[in-house]
Parts: C-alpha cells; structure tokens; sequence
C-alpha cells in the first residue's frame, strides 16, 4: 500500500506539473506523442541510469576513501549533478538533431527540457517518498516527504534542465558558428551548477535552517525563470503578429481572425467552439513559426513546402471559424 501511495505522489502531481508545462506553450503547441516521449524518457532512462551510475560512482569513492561521507558529499554535489543533468539533456538533444523542424524557439528548449525533468522528478521522488520517508518514517515520514518533494522543491528538476534546453535552442536559433557551438555549453553548465548549487547549499547550513534558507534561493531562481519564460510567451507573440500579417493583407485570414490569433488565450478558449477552431488556430502559430524558421535557415528539410501545405490547410479552415 506504501508503495502504491509513494507512486500516487511521485507521478500524479508531475502530470500535473507537465500539464501546465504545456499550457505554457501559447501559440505553437509542440507534438503531444513527442512530449510523452520526452517525459518517459526522464522516467526510465534519465531516472533508471542515473540510480545505476550515481550507485557506482558512490560506491567507488567510498572503497578509494572509505569514507561515507565522502561519497556522500561527492555523489551528491558532484557526480549527481553532472550525471543527472546529462542524461535528462540527452533526451532534449535527441530532439534537437532528430526532430529539429519542431524544436524553433528558446519556449521549446525549456518545454522539452522542463518535461524530460518532470518525467525524471516522478520516479526520483517515488524512490525518495517511499524509502526515506515511509521505511525511515512510516506513514508520517511519507506524507512529510512527499510535501517536500512536490510542494516545497516540486519544481527544481525542470529549472535545472530548463538551462540545458535554452543552450541548445540558442543554438538552433543563431546563425553565429560560435555562439551555436557554445551556448549547448553554457546551457548544460548552468544546468550542473543550479543543481550542484541546489544539492550542496541547504547541506552546508544543515536542519531546518538548512531546508528554509534552500527553498528560498530556490523559489527566487523560479521566479526568475517564469519571468523569462512570460517574456519568450510574449516573442512568440511578436512572431505571430508579425508573421501572420502579412496573411491577413493577403486575404487568407480576416483581420478579427488575425487579432485573435494574437492573444495568448485563444489556444485555450478555441476548443471550447469546436476541433476546426481549435486546429485553426493552432496552424496560425504553425504557419507563424515556419515563416521564421524559412528566415533564418531557409528551407531546410521541406519547410518551403511545409508552409505551402500549411497556407492551404488555412484557407480551408478559414471560412469555418468566426
């Protein structure tokens, strides 16, 4: 039954979390089956190797030491980190090279980073919240644990690697060979470092003491990245008005539609008039983001065509939606 418990809490708050994670992406919605992918890769790949890797590398510095706290601090301030953070990016490059027509704004880095995480965080927190909360601490000790897992440092795993998808949207994004070569770079270092910063801080202080003072540091630099985030929803806006303009001059879109289209809610309340409403809107931002991919990389894989079909797609769709 404990177990059964700790898996409700590991995994049911974090579809929560991943949920709002994809509401956040406004105006280009990124492939549901991509992103579950995403996410399940951080549940057995990332979680499952990083268990296998940090278990080794612990019990390694401890038979070089033979001190546990040595490879205690060690696994957890270095080894972790770093191993952690590789193998959740791993999955958030893996769409970089292998789906790259999808992955066209820093949003999308910190989508696909912020759900690998989360898929990560669901089966790390399940393994914390039944082995050193219920056997450490029967039922009080789980659901103490589990407050502090979901509500109190819920939302770590996702800024970490959020980092690691900014580097690599970057990346994508610029036409500099240097900056494409080092901002990867940079986004994975900033990912280690908030995370070894994370794992050591509260440690160093210890106690209550220790836990507060983390979960305050930790909560500014969430805020700081929501802020961030709330400003890249706002360029992909300016994609789309920018974009879409030129559509509406032509013809292919009314101007009530176009003016719609810009608001950050119309994703939302669109579903609420019908699936043709709803996908209208969703190849406005589509058809948006495409123009500036054919900007900046020109037509690569198809994207001439691609546009071509999604321009067709909304003049069919156009006359059916107020």
């Amino acid at each position: 039954m404990a177990m059964i418990v700790s898996l409700f809490f590991g995994f049911v708050p974090m579809f929560f979390f991943a949920a709002f994670v994809y509401w956040l992406d406004r105006y280009e919605k990124e492939p549901k089956i991509l992103l579950w992918a995403t996410f399940f890769w951080g549940v057995v790949i990332a979680a499952g190797g990083a268990f296998i890797i940090n278990t080794a590398f612990g019990l390694g510095i401890y038979v070089f030491t033979g001190s546990e706290n040595a490879a205690e601090i060690g696994t957890t301030s270095i080894v972790a980190p770093i191993v952690e953070e590789a193998l959740k990016g791993l999955a958030v490059l893996i769409v970089f090279f292998m789906f790259r027509k999808e992955f066209d704004s820093v949003l999308d880095g910190i989508i696909y980073g912020g759900i690998a995480a989360l898929g990560f965080a669901a089966t790390e927190n399940t393994l914390y919240i039944f082995r050193n909360g219920y056997q450490e601490g029967g039922w009080g000790g789980l659901f103490l644990l589990a407050f502090i897992r979901v509500i109190i440092v819920g939302w770590q795993h996702p800024f970490y690697t959020a980092f690691t998808g900014i580097g690599l949207a970057v990346s994508r994004t610029n036409r500099n060979l240097i900056i494409k070569l080092i901002a990867p770079m940079i986004g994975f270092g900033m990912a280690v470092t908030t995370h070894a910063f994370h794992n050591t801080f509260g440690g160093l202080i210890g106690g209550l003491g220790g836990l507060a003072a983390g979960t305050f540091v930790d909560w500014i630099g969430w805020t700081f990245m929501f802020g961030f985030i709330i400003w890249m929803i706002n360029n992909e806006r300016n994609i789309v008005k920018r974009h879409l303009h030129s559509e509406m001059i032509a013809g292919l879109i009314s101007q009530s539609q176009y003016q719609k289209a810009l608001s950050p809610w119309t994703v939302t309340t669109a579903g609420f008039s019908g699936k043709t409403s709803a996908r209208f809107y969703q190849v406005c931002g589509e058809l948006s983001h495409k123009k500036e991919q054919i900007e900046k990389h020109g037509d690569e894989s198809g994207n001439l065509a691609i546009l071509d079909l999604l321009r067709k797609e909304l003049a069919l769709l156009a006359p059916q939606v107020k």
